[in-house]
């Protein structure tokens, strides 16, 4: 099973570390709360109590899904299947309905088409480009691949069946 590594922009990783940072401050000040008053200043001890378990909580997920994001966001063909994560939506993506990859070279982008015209953008680095494409290949070498280039005529594509 070959991994291919999601590329984020600049603008997610910030994203992500804002969500990290929430889930640490959210964290800190619960835990300051208990360790400081406690039950002492509770009217109603239940509502105390849900307050500091569910400032435990937000805080646990904000975590998780920072470090998820981070961890957990790629693409990978398994078998016969195209499996794409980021964090923690997995989709999976049968490799003998995908009709053509499409390396837009004007863009920069490298696109999935399937059987039905539905397409996915594959994020990841340029110089991974040519791996991902023959991990496919190796699943299902009757995918058409082709290349669009800034000069590109439809005899220009490079083709593999």
């Amino acid at each position: 099973m070959e991994t291919f590594k999601y590329r984020f922009s600049a603008l997610m990783y910030v994203l992500i570390a804002i969500i990290g940072a929430v889930g640490v401050v959210v964290l800190a000040i619960t835990l300051y709360q208990v360790i400081a008053f406690g039950m002492e200043l509770s009217a109603v001890q239940a509502l105390t109590i849900t307050r500091y378990v569910l400032g435990f909580v937000v805080s646990a997920i904000l975590i998780t899904l920072a470090i998820t994001f981070l961890a957990n966001s790629g693409y990978s063909v398994k078998g016969k299947k195209l499996i794409t994560r980021l964090g923690i939506l997995v989709s999976s993506y049968d490799v003998y309905k995908i009709d053509t990859i499409l390396s837009d070279r004007t863009t920069g982008k490298l696109f999935v088409i399937f059987e039905n015209d539905d397409s996915i953008n594959i994020v990841i680095a340029q110089n991974q480009y040519e791996d991902f494409v023959q991990a496919v290949l190796n699943a299902n070498p009757r995918i058409e691949y082709s290349i669009k280039s800034k000069t590109s005529s439809g005899e220009d594509d490079k083709k593999n069946k």
